[in-house]
C-alpha cells in the first residue's frame, strides 16, 4: 500500500522503497548493457555492428559483456523473487501485479473513454492493467532469454539432449526475443513514462496527489478512506518470518547451483585431444627410389625425420625423407573450433553462403567459392582474409589461425 506523507505545501506519497528502487536501477542498466551489445551479434554483418566490434577489440570483448550482464541480470531477477516471496509471505502485501476480473472492466471503459462515450478511463488501483501487462512480459522475456541463452552458451552440451536444430532455433528465439524487449522499452514503456507523462517514482519513490489522481486513483481513494494494512505483531511476524527462512534457503541452493550449471557447465568447445595411435601411411617417392614405401607416422607434437633405406638404384644409404608434421583433423580439432567461435554467423544461417557446422559444409565454400585450399594455407581464401585484416570481427585468435593453417599445410584431412 503506497503512504502518505506531508510536505511543506503538498502530499506525496510513498509509491517504491529503496529496496524496489535498487532493482529497478541494476535491472535497467543489465537490461540496457545487453541490448547494446546483443543486438549487434544478432546483425553481425551490419557496418554499425563491425565498427561496434572494433571499438571494443572484437566480438570475443562484447560476448564477454554480455555474458556478464546476464549473469548480473539473473541474479537480480532472483533476488526480486526472494523479496517478492518476503513481502506476499511475511507482510502479507497483497498481489497487485496480477492480472485480475477488474481489469478486464478498466479496458472495456477505456476503450469508451478512448471513443469518446466516457469522461473519464478507468479508476485504476495500485497498478494498471497496462502495467501488468508489462510486468507479465518482462517475466516471460527473462525466462525465455535465460534458457536460450543456456543453450547458445553451452551449444555441445545442449545437443546431447536435443536434436541439432535446436541451436538455431534457439538462436532465432534469442534474438526475435530480443528486438521485442528492445522495441517494447523504446515505444511503449518510454512513451507512457517518460514521454507521455513523466513519472519520476522509480528514481524519487515518491507521487504527488495529482500523479496519484491521474494515474492510481483507486488507490488514493483507499488512502484517503483510512484503510491501512494493520501492523504485525512481532511474534506473528517472527513465526512468518521462521517459515519463509527455509524456502529462502532452498530457492538459493536451486539459483546457486543452476548457476553454476548455467556459467561452468561447458567449460570449452575446443578440447585437448589425446595423441592418435600408430598408422600405417603411403608416402609418395622421387623417381629414383622405389614407386612406393611404406613408412609408419607417430603423430608427435614435434616434426620428426624418418630415415628411407638406400635405394636400389643410387645406393645412397643416407637419403631421408622430409620432416612430417603432426596434423590436425577436422572432427578433433577444426571442427570443434569453429563450433565455438565462428557458427554465430555461419552456422545453420550461413552467412554469405558459408556453413561451418560439417566438413562437407565447409569444404563447399560460401557464396563467393571456396575458403579453403588444402596443401596450400598461405593461398586459403580464409587465410587471406584473416591475415589481411580484412574480417570485420576477428573471432580467431593468432594461435587459432595457426592451427587452421597447419590443418590446411597438412591435407584438410576430415578424421
Amino acid at each position: 500500500m503506497t503512504k502518505e506523507t506531508r510536505a511543506p505545501g503538498a502530499a506525496t506519497y510513498v509509491r517504491f522503497d529503496i529496496v524496489q528502487r535498487l532493482q529497478h536501477i541494476i535491472f535497467l542498466i543489465s537490461f540496457t548493457i545487453l541490448g547494446f551489445t546483443g543486438l549487434p551479434q544478432k546483425f553481425p554483418l551490419s557496418p554499425i555492428s563491425a565498427g561496434f566490434f572494433k571499438i571494443f577489440g572484437g566480438i570475443e570483448t562484447v560476448r564477454l559483456i554480455h555474458h556478464t550482464s546476464a549473469i548480473v541480470m539473473m541474479i537480480v531477477s532472483v533476488f526480486h523473487v526472494l523479496e517478492v516471496l518476503y513481502r506476499v509471505l511475511v507482510l502479507r502485501t497483497p498481489i497487485s501485479m496480477i492480472p485480475w476480473i477488474n481489469d478486464l472492466l478498466h479496458v472495456y471503459e477505456d476503450v469508451l473513454y478512448y471513443l469518446g462515450l466516457r469522461k473519464h478511463k478507468g479508476y485504476y488501483g495500485r497498478y494498471s492493467y497496462a502495467e501488468k501487462a508489462e510486468y507479465l512480459a518482462l517475466i516471460w522475456g527473462t525466462l525465455v532469454m535465460g534458457l536460450t541463452g543456456f543453450m547458445m552458451w553451452n551449444p555441445l552440451s545442449t545437443l546431447r539432449i536435443l536434436p541439432g536444430e535446436a541451436i538455431p532455433a534457439a538462436k532465432a528465439a534469442h534474438g526475435g526475443e530480443a528486438v521485442l524487449a528492445v522495441l517494447a522499452i523504446i515505444i511503449w514503456h518510454f512513451y507512457h513514462v517518460h514521454i507521455k507523462h513523466l513519472n519520476l517514482s522509480m528514481f524519487t519513490g515518491k507521487l504527488s496527489r495529482e500523479e496519484m489522481e491521474h494515474e492510481h486513483p483507486a488507490e488514493l481513494a483507499q488512502i484517503d478512506a483510512g484503510k491501512k494494512p494493520d501492523p504485525i505483531p512481532p511474534a506473528v511476524l517472527r513465526k512468518r518470518q521462521y517459515i519463509y527462512a527455509p524456502i529462502a534457503i532452498v530457492i538459493l541452493a536451486l539459483f546457486s547451483y543452476g548457476f553454476y550449471f548455467f556459467v561452468g557447465y561447458e567449460t570449452t568447445a575446443v578440447v585437448n585431444p589425446q595423441l592418435q595411435p600408430t598408422l600405417p601411411v603411403y608416402v609418395p617417392q622421387t623417381a629414383t627410389l622405389r614407386p612406393t614405401a611404406t613408412v609408419t607416422l607417430t603423430l608427435t607434437p614435434a616434426p620428426t625425420a624418418t630415415p628411407v633405406p638406400a635405394t636400389e638404384a643410387t645406393g645412397d644409404a643416407t637419403a631421408t625423407e622430409a620432416p612430417v608434421a603432426a596434423a590436425f583433423t577436422w572432427d578433433v580439432e577444426i571442427g570443434p573450433l569453429f563450433a565455438q567461435k565462428c557458427l554465430m554467423c555461419h552456422g545453420a544461417s550461413a552467412s554469405g553462403g558459408l556453413n561451418l557446422s560439417t566438413y562437407a559444409d565447409a569444404m563447399k565454400g560460401g557464396a563467393s567459392g571456396l575458403v579453403f585450399t588444402p596443401g596450400d594455407a598461405a593461398n586459403s581464401p580464409m587465410i587471406v582474409k584473416f591475415e589481411g585484416g580484412k574480417h570485420p570481427y576477428a573471432a580467431l585468435l593468432a594461435e587459432e589461425i595457426a592451427k587452421v593453417k597447419a590443418w590446411l599445410d597438412a591435407g584438410a584431412l576430415e578424421k
